[in-house]
């Protein structure tokens, strides 16, 4: 039986809809937002986990895109700095590719096109003499460093479903939408509890498809709507490795078939290297690195390494689906990463807002956009302006001129701790890891220790305020500690949880 209707009724828990969701709950809509998994358990957990122009993307003339996503990257980095850092970037001059007058003249727009203000601009590198040329083949002479920014990619999506929880949203993880029809001006969407099975309609003056891979299925099978536009689902690997190099810049390889890589320092002990770009077909939940992609990412990171890289070497991997909007590009890595809203309404009848494409750099901007579509339709939206751009995520409310960093603060006031876990507490959660920590005065007050500092009390946290419920959920979502803990540790976190 349907309930009251709400505002807006978003499908889909990645960063788009946690981003539409917030957005909206925090300008007085009442929304309703439903996952049929976890927080990110798609293609915003997959990620190079990268806030970024693309500086690819100014060889295919995408500067709105860039120029966007340029802006984004200091807006993001300042409301949420305990899972957000600068990064510096070195790109190796290759003499077989692209000449060094382009690669500067690229760097050049990269770093004005979006009014960088606080990140360190573009400098030459002489890497005969500088430490970043020290793991790489004697070849390489010369190199570019550029800023972008790194992010905790699943974070940033529970922190957005955090925040629009705290401002009066309902998040239903694990509900999958199954049907939707509209009815009376409003839309009548039935949601199945997929841990009991039971059903129940949702109604909302409003629909927002957010469904990532699933977004042309959604049309085609709940709503049974036609899709407006084609989806390509492209499938972009990671493999990781241990730590390659001891300083804390990452690299951007060009490669010769146009594509370039990451090297990215990771988790602190190991190094990420990606990202692959090949059409996938098949359910995107079931995507998974590929031998081929293995060694293609193996092998070109080997083109500049001194030391080569082989599978064997390879301790994890990951694979996600993007749901890429279909501009009839070529090749996988030429398709646009901008995103596409298209609202299907008629005179009477609830709006459905779709979402084509996308990157998590502009997920803010993208759900702005996404409200500015629906303005016409909801009341409740019209004189509210947008508000994201200042507001500090959960945890996030700290300066990024303190002298005193948030972990050294943590670990002063917490020193039982040890500086490693508290460092990771504050990374991962900033100023709400004391949530964690309450009264706890020595690591046994916080429970049984399963490995790498992870405690019954950050467990406890996880489930309550977050909605983590598997061991996935908190060992490669909320955190990447799977990576840290020995099976048998891992196995101890799942009988902890119950699974």
């Amino acid at each position: 039986m349907a309930g009251e209707a709400v505002d807006l009724l978003v499908v889909g828990g990645g960063i788009n809809g946690a981003g539409i969701a917030r957005d909206a709950a925090g300008r007085g809509l009442s929304v309703t937002l439903v996952e049929q998994d976890d927080l990110a358990s798609g293609t915003s957990s997959w990620s190079t986990k990268l806030i970024h122009g693309g500086l690819r993307y100014l060889e295919h003339y995408e500067f709105r895109l860039v120029r966007e996503a340029l802006i984004e990257r200091e807006v993001l980095w300042a409301v949420a700095p305990h899972i957000i850092r600068p990064l510096r970037f070195v790109l190796p001059h290759h003499q077989g590719l692209r000449p060094a007058w382009l690669l500067r003249l690229g760097l050049f727009l990269y770093d004005h096109l979006g009014g960088r203000k606080r990140l360190w601009p573009t400098k030459t590198l002489d890497l005969r003499t500088d430490a970043a040329g020290r793991p790489l083949k004697a070849g390489y002479a010369k190199a570019f460093e550029y800023s972008d920014c790194r992010v905790d990619d699943a974070r940033l999506v529970v922190l957005n479903a955090m925040d629009a929880r705290a401002r009066g949203a309902a998040i239903l993880t694990r509900h999958r939408a199954i049907a939707a029809k509209r009815a009376e001006g409003l839309w009548h969407v039935t949601v199945e509890d997929r841990r009991t099975g039971e059903a129940q309609v949702l109604t909302a003056r409003a629909l927002v498809n957010a469904a990532g891979p699933w977004v042309e299925s959604f049309l085609t099978g709940p709503a049974k709507s036609r899709a407006p536009a084609q989806v390509r689902l492209v499938q972009g690997s990671h493999i990781v490795v241990p730590r390659l190099y001891d300083h804390d810049r990452a690299y951007i390889f060009q490669n010769a078939d146009n594509r370039i890589i990451f090297a990215i320092p990771y988790e602190n002990a190991f190094t990420l290297i990606g990202t692959t770009d090949q059409d996938y077909e098949g359910d995107p939940a079931a995507v998974a690195a590929t031998e081929a992609e293995i060694r293609y990412l193996c092998a070109a990171a080997s083109e500049y390494f001194a030391k080569p890289i082989v599978p064997s070497d390879v301790v994890w991997t990951y694979s996600g689906v993007r749901p890429l909007y279909d501009d009839g590009a070529s090749a996988a890595q030429e398709a646009t990463r901008d995103y596409v809203l298209h609202k299907d309404d008629a005179p009477g009848q609830a709006p459905l807002l779709s979402i084509f494409g996308g990157k998590i750099t502009t997920y803010r901007r993208l759900a702005m956009s996404a409200l500015d579509e629906l303005a016409d339709d909801l009341p409740a939206l019209r004189g509210k302006a947008g508000w994201t751009a200042s507001a500090a995520l959960p945890g996030g409310d700290i300066s990024l001129d303190s002298p005193v960093s948030a972990a050294e603060s943590l670990w002063r006031s917490h020193p039982f701790l040890g500086q490693d876990l508290a460092c990771r507490l504050a990374r991962a959660y900033g100023t709400r890891a004391k949530a964690i920590i309450g009264k706890a005065a020595s690591m046994a007050d916080l429970g049984r220790n399963f490995g790498a500092g992870l405690t019954e009390a950050e467990i406890d946290y996880l489930r309550r305020e977050e909605w983590a419920e598997t061991a996935d959920d908190v060992l490669w979502r909320r955190s990447k500690l799977g990576l840290h803990l020995s099976e048998a540790e891992r196995d101890a976190v799942r009988a902890h949880l119950g699974a």
